[in-house]
């Protein structure tokens, strides 16, 4: 062999040595990051997991995106804001994922957002109602799929106008989320239902009700209109001791999130009939690509969808969405692609508003009613999230970016 010849082989061989971990580079999975409070709130997490992971499961039969498989590292975020940045970190410097989504209590959305922000990695928050996510702590790099507490206090509100109660009392969890949704509330009762007073505030600890005196200093304040924010275990000790004092009867009640599966399933025939509340009756939706997303869910997990099914799939089909027109992972193109991007969901189009990153992902308003030994909701509209938006005056006068 020549000298030339042996130049060219070894310039080939150098070229080809130097190409394959690019090509394999390219062929790797695209890494994201998921954290949630799995442990403290598996009622909702758990389902929500499994839609994710449903999802996952679909995007990569298909090939993935940009041909390359999703690979998702989850995390628990301990629920508290010191281990979800924590959790955070690690996914980010030492796992490498290129975004993070997930959160569920709205305080750890807050530091969530302020991680994002810091660090400018692209953050989706999928649970968090706070008004703050999208609002006061808003920034470029913070995305919320669910409606915010004011879009949803805003769908109840509406319901309140034709009760004619005036006398109200509130009864919210003493953190971020109760705490956001009962200033809206006693903003827009005020604005939409002339007359109307707050007569009672309730704050009990989260997960720490003592029902019988929460029950008791409501009574006091005779109210005829009660805006309930509780979940959880809280919720289901409230509403026994309303049911047995009478608390209930007469009084116009609105409740934020009662009718979801995940809190009205441990009421069981207890459920309080005839509240006015935001909630998921998957079981009369017969959209045919949502009645298909029911369908495969029971099939897969032999279990009955909660809203958090529902978000856990939407989320994820929308991040795949989302990287398919960024053409990439890179966090500026992604953010490109969510600004005012456009999503066919299974719940019908789904719009990311620009102006504050926030979906118009709606909700389901409805009246709670006993259903053999459950509750369930009847006489329910689906809401588009569009009417119930803030103004673009309100947010710029509070988002600081």
């Amino acid at each position: 062999m020549t000298k030339a010849s042996m130049t060219r082989w070894l310039a080939l061989g150098l070229a080809l040595a130097f190409a394959s971990p690019s090509a394999e580079a390219q062929q790797a999975p695209i890494k994201l990051g998921e954290l949630n409070s799995y442990a403290r709130w598996a009622a909702f997490t758990v389902p929500y997991r499994n839609g994710w992971q449903m999802a996952l499961e679909e995007i990569n039969a298909k090939g993935g995106v940009l041909g390359r498989k999703i690979e998702i590292v989850s995390r628990d975020d301990g629920a508290t804001t010191g281990d979800a940045t924590r959790v955070a970190d690690e996914l980010v410097n030492r796992e490498g994922v290129s975004l993070l989504f997930g959160s569920f209590q709205s305080n750890v959305g807050v530091a969530m957002a302020d991680y994002a922000n810091q660090k400018k990695i692209l953050y989706i928050a999928a649970e968090p109602l706070t008004d703050a996510v999208t609002m006061a702590q808003g920034n470029r790099y913070t995305f919320r799929i669910r409606p915010s507490n004011f879009m949803q206090v805003g769908m109840l509100v509406d319901q309140a106008k034709a009760s004619g109660a005036k006398r109200w009392a509130i009864v919210a969890p003493n953190y971020e989320y109760g705490q956001s949704a009962a200033e809206v509330f006693k903003r827009l009762i005020k604005e939409r239902v002339p007359g109307a007073e707050i007569v009672a505030e309730q704050y009990p600890a989260l997960g720490k009700i003592e029902a019988g005196a929460t029950v008791s200093a409501l009574e006091q304040a005779k109210p005829d209109g009660i805006f309930n924010v509780l979940f959880g275990p809280d919720l289901t000790q409230f509403v026994r001791e309303g049911n047995t004092r009478g608390l209930f009867e007469g009084a116009t009640v609105l409740s934020l999130l009662t009718g979801e599966p995940e809190w009205l399933l441990p009421l069981k025939d207890e459920v309080p009939e005839g509240w006015t509340v935001t909630g998921y009756p998957w079981d009369e939706i017969t959209d045919p690509k949502h009645k298909a997303f029911i369908d495969s869910y029971r099939a897969k997990f032999n279990d009955t969808p909660r809203l958090g099914s529902l978000l856990g799939y939407m989320v994820l089909h929308m991040i795949r969405d989302t990287i398919e027109r960024a053409g990439s992972v890179e966090t500026d193109a992604l953010i490109k692609a969510l600004e005012d991007a456009k999503f066919d969901s299974v719940i019908g189009p789904v719009t990311m508003r620009g102006l504050d990153n926030q979906s118009t992902m709606g909700a389901w308003v409805g009246k709670l009613v006993l259903k053999g030994p459950n509750g369930g909701m009847k006489d329910w509209t689906y809401k588009d999230g569009t009417s119930f938006m803030p103004t673009e005056a309100e947010v710029k006068a509070v988002r600081k970016d």
